[in-house]
């Protein structure tokens, strides 16, 4: 890669390290993925939330700790008034001798029984070794929420890279240097390539670190990072486009946006909707990169199937390329 490439890259990078909207695109996949480690519970993580009293039992509570989530509050008023709050928590009360539950009355049927259930066994002394239960599982052992959103997340990163060429183009624009670059050593093929590598190698590299944050490093690197590579090409075109014909970061950013539209349908799709209704959403590039990411975080993924959806990916994004090519030319010719 020539210097005049680099400079271009290295001068976007120091421009963007200064604007607060181009610093928060690039710290993105960090802040994802604390929020997704912080607020998704692992495949062996209960759901279900008791609330108990600080100087109850300690064998108590740590009976049902194995079992759900406990939080512990010095009075029984204050287990009360959590109880009433509006998300489903479930207290367990010492009276007279024994317990009773408390619950807000608008928990769902099974959290109740769950909790009646757990109160029986804890009276009977009934614990996991007494029972012959028999556990067959799918071989799932990635927490399907979890798996959801760092796929979501993969791929808005890749439209927030093609937001980060949007916002340098606009910057150029207003210090008067695109149009300079018709008179300058550097070539329109240069200058472009300089500009689409910030939106590449930042969504890359945030990729990683969220991989690694969230549990995910262990995956088929080389696979995700080609279905990353291939659905940027999109993202790319569409900043170059929205960059050229925006005079206003808020206006190139915000059109941007259009991008999610498409991305969270095919999220939506691929989750929701049938085998016979999908075929609608074929001609979407996300629709194969979501679905290519599904087999790869699911470690699942033969590089036949991978290199099949990039194939796809690609296929689409060139027709894109064709038709957007003749406008980004145009834009940087005035």
């Amino acid at each position: 890669m020539n210097q005049k490439i680099i400079a271009v890259f290295l001068r976007d990078m120091k421009v963007s390290l200064r604007d607060f909207i181009a610093l928060y695109i690039i710290a993105f996949p960090l802040l994802f993925a604390l929020i997704i480690n912080l607020f998704l519970p692992g495949i062996n993580d209960s759901t279900v939330t008791l609330a108990l009293l600080e100087n109850d039992d300690p064998e108590h509570v740590a009976y049902y700790r194995d079992y759900a989530v406990v939080e512990l509050f010095e009075t029984t008023e204050d287990i009360r008034h959590r109880v009433a709050k509006r998300d489903n928590i479930v207290g367990i009360l010492p009276e007279k001798g024994d317990y009773h539950i408390l619950a807000q009355g608008n928990e769902p049927e099974g959290l109740i029984d769950y909790v009646k259930t757990l109160r029986a066994y804890e009276y009977f002394g009934v614990t996991a070794e007494d029972t012959s239960v028999e556990l067959v599982d799918f071989g799932r052992t990635i927490p399907p929420m979890k798996k959801l959103f760092v796929n979501v997340a993969i791929m808005l990163g890749s439209v927030l890279g093609g937001m980060l060429i949007a916002l340098n183009i606009v910057e150029e624009k207003v210090d008067n240097t695109v149009s300079a670059i018709n008179v300058s050593p550097i070539s329109r093929g240069e200058f472009i390539m300089g500009k689409s590598i910030i939106g590449i190698v930042v969504p890359v590299a945030g990729l990683l670190v969220m991989l690694v944050i969230t549990g995910f490093g262990t995956v088929n690197l080389l696979q995700i990072m080609l279905m990353m590579l291939a659905s940027s090409i999109i993202s790319v075109l569409v900043g170059f486009i929205e960059g050229i014909n925006n005079d206003d970061v808020m206006n190139a950013a915000g059109n941007i946006k259009i991008l999610f539209l498409p991305l969270m349908g095919s999220v939506a799709a691929a989750e929701l909707l049938a085998d016979k209704w999908q075929k609608f959403f074929y001609w979407i590039p996300f629709y194969w990169t979501y679905k290519a990411n599904d087999l790869i975080l699911s470690k699942s993924g033969s590089w036949g199937e991978i290199l099949l959806y990039t194939a796809i990916v690609i296929m689409i994004s060139s027709l894109v390329f064709l038709v957007l090519a003749p406008k980004i030319r145009k834009g940087l010719e005035h």
